[in-house]
């Protein structure tokens, strides 16, 4: 068994994370770091842990915990890294953007690999020391990662993506109160989200980079991301079907589906689902996650597994609710 911290427990990634931990064969719960939350039961924070797991938030950390989870917002990991200090042996999984990319990747003598492991699964399998993608970033280059290395790009790659309310945080602002996002819809940092440098940074690592044109989008439900993303293509559907499913025929999270899908095949699970058509020449690629599993904590999970060299699917068994 390994000894599991998480810091930051009291957002939606952090609740996630503990809820995925506690019935993870190999991983013991040993704290959960709340600055605003200490001495309070989890379940006071996180209601639908009542009766599965019975632990007191706390502000101190133990720096010899063997595995350390950083749920903190963007920004704030690095800041947190320099005030606390941790073992060599411990393993760090940062769910922020903080070292996500090449330049920010070295920090206090550690290089953070980006945790994508339809990528990265090899260098995963070496580290010490993960920076776990964002949600928009995993859906999108699930989606686009195969057409980058084996086909190429001879244009540019329009993409629409809505996500849930829970991609906001667990914070109240104006656009994600309840009476602004019901029966609501609208779009927010068009062309300029931030997860765009990883994503313009993993298609470099496999082939020739493609202007991104992204409009994300805000939805009027609580999780998961639905994207569509089109660009020109001269081949026949089949042979970039056969292509996608090559591409991922080692990859037990990310499936190519024949048939069109929808965003609930996927919500609480760690699956990403794919679909392809055509259209004239053009090809439109569909990917579907669950934000906050696939898109932070079961991803997070995931590439503990490879690290430790279990197995990858190790307590992440989940199913879909999908009526």
């Amino acid at each position: 068994m390994k000894t599991v911290g998480i810091i930051g427990g009291s957002g939606y990634t952090g609740g996630e994370l503990i809820r995925i931990v506690a019935q993870h064969p190999a991983l013991e719960l040993e704290f959960v770091y709340s600055s605003t939350r200490a001495g309070k039961n989890i379940s006071s924070v996180h209601p639908d842990l009542l009766g599965s797991v019975d632990i007191v938030l706390t502000d101190r950390v133990d720096p010899e915990v063997d595995v350390v989870f950083l749920c903190l917002g963007h920004g704030k990991s690095a800041a947190f890294l320099e005030q606390n200090a941790f073992s060599e042996k411990t393993v760090i999984i940062d769910l922020s953007n903080d070292f996500r990319l090449k330049k920010d990747a070295v920090f206090k003598d550690r290089t953070y690999v980006y945790g994508l492991p339809e990528l990265n699964r090899t260098a995963i399998e070496k580290a010490n020391a993960i920076a776990n993608p964002g949600c928009f970033a995993t859906a999108l280059q699930l989606a686009l990662l195969p057409f980058a290395e084996k086909i190429g790009f001879t244009d540019a790659v329009h993409i629409n993506a809505i996500t849930g309310s829970t991609g906001a945080g667990v914070g109240l602002s104006a656009t994600s109160h309840f009476s602004w996002r019901n029966n609501n819809i609208s779009w927010y940092k068009p062309f300029t989200h931030q997860h765009l440098g990883e994503i313009h940074q993993s298609i470099q690592q496999v082939g020739k980079d493609v202007p991104l044109y992204f409009m994300p989008q805000r939805g009027d439900f609580t999780r998961g991301i639905f994207a569509t993303l089109y660009t020109p293509y001269k081949g026949s559907l089949e042979a970039a079907q056969t292509i996608y499913k090559t591409y991922y025929q080692n990859h037990p999270f990310t499936q190519v589906s024949e048939q069109e899908i929808s965003l609930k095949q996927v919500v609480n699970t760690n699956f990403c689902h794919l679909h392809l058509h055509q259209h004239e020449d053009v090809l439109l690629i569909t990917s579907v996650i669950d934000n906050l599993v696939k898109g932070a904590s079961g991803q997070a999970i995931q590439n503990l597994n490879l690290l430790m060299g279990w197995e990858e699917n190790l307590g992440l068994q989940l199913k879909a609710s999908i009526f």
